[in-house]
């Protein structure tokens, strides 16, 4: 079998690389001269612990063991079972957590609630003052920037794989077939359009009513810290967004206890996690309503800055980087991604939202599998 994947980002790439492992021959088209969105955009995080009982977590459960397995035949991934801690400081915080490690679900999770010892124990790094913490041992990392390029090179080696960068791909060209940009014709037996945010041009002509927005982030990364953090770090404004969190609990918290301004306006939570070179990847806010600014704010990441620096307890290094992304997510947030058959041998598969980094393995396995291949 011949398939073609339109779109370098983690979605198509593991697309073609669940295709190049069954034993078919890949092409992988991308508009960039390499992939520039999301799945580089973003914190790297393989995040369980958030994630929705049912179909989604299920997804993500599932897409933790492929990151694992792949991340030891290609170990420039940098794949770590790190898990992550979630600090709270006072009784209404304690209450979500608590309420977390009552779900049924929360062992498959990895779910424990920790002493503020305890999770000083886990991850040394944290010195600021807080209570307790929500451990959840499932959670990973790999490293988004150079993940696409590593596993493309993986793909390349089996001798069934070619990536096409620079070429849009413009029309549907007749069964199983695109032309792009430079007027060349691509045939295969299957084409599976993984554009992510990118939800214009051809897709919105194979779709005007694509039940997918797109939504804008930003983030920011700083020099090294001079430590590990052993851990991935959330604050407890991240119960207020993850839908494991939802309980009467955490009604609770956000009736007593509002956002500080600033998270509330921005719809902020933090989460943080260390890359291999000692740096620190920070977020996040997120916007929906379009058209999005095309500047990025500062009062964002101060309000970060504050609330690492309490958990850490002490300055953080210098800011490097600071960026904004765009990523796609279904309309409705209940759905872990949109596939849909466009046209007689193409496929759409879009909209998994934040949960792309984590569950894109899942996702292009779900695919492989219901497509046949």
């Amino acid at each position: 079998m011949r398939v073609i994947v339109v779109g370098g980002g983690v979605v198509g790439t593991m697309h073609a690389w669940q295709a190049v492992q069954r034993g078919h021959e890949v092409v992988q088209i991308e508009r960039e001269a390499e992939a520039r969105g999301a799945s580089l955009r973003n914190f790297g995080q393989i995040w369980v612990s958030g994630r929705a009982g049912g179909e989604e977590l299920d997804t993500a459960l599932r897409a933790r063991e492929l990151w694992e397995r792949i991340g030891a035949e290609v170990p420039g991934l940098g794949f770590r079972a790190i898990g992550s801690l979630t600090p709270v400081r006072n009784a209404r915080e304690y209450a979500v957590a608590e309420a977390a490690v009552a779900r049924p679900d929360a062992a498959a999770r990895g779910y424990r609630l920790v002493t503020a010892e305890e999770a000083r124990e886990i991850n040394p790094a944290l010195r600021g003052a807080f209570q307790a913490a929500l451990w959840c041992e499932r959670d990973a990392a790999v490293e988004p920037r150079t993940a696409q390029l590593h596993l493309r090179e993986a793909l390349k080696a089996t001798g069934r794989y070619t990536f096409l960068p620079g070429r849009e791909v413009r029309e549907v060209a007749g069964p199983g077939a695109v032309r792009d940009d430079h007027g060349d014709i691509h045939r295969g037996d299957a084409v599976v359009l993984a554009t992510g945010a990118w939800l214009s041009g051809l897709v919105r002509e194979l779709v005007p009513d694509l039940p997918v927005r797109r939504v804008r982030l930003q983030m920011m990364q700083t020099a090294p810290l001079g430590e590990r953090l052993t851990t991935s770090v959330a604050d407890a404004d991240s119960f207020r967004y993850y839908p494991a969190y939802k309980s009467a609990a955490l009604d609770e918290l956000n009736a007593g206890q509002a956002q500080a301004p600033i998270a509330a306006a921005h719809k902020m939570q933090l989460l943080m996690v260390q890359r291999l070179d000692g740096g620190l990847t920070i977020g996040d806010t997120h916007e929906y309503e379009h058209p999005f600014a095309f500047d990025t704010l500062e009062d964002p990441y101060e309000h970060l800055t504050e609330v690492v620096e309490s958990f850490l307890g002490r300055p953080l290094p210098k800011i490097r980087h600071r960026w904004a992304g765009v990523y796609a997510q279904c309309t409705d947030t209940t759905r872990v991604v949109h596939r849909q058959q466009v046209a007689d041998g193409v496929w759409l598969v879009t909209g998994p939202g934040g949960r792309g980094m984590t569950c894109s393995p899942a996702i292009a396995e779900t695919t492989a599998n219901e497509l046949g291949w």
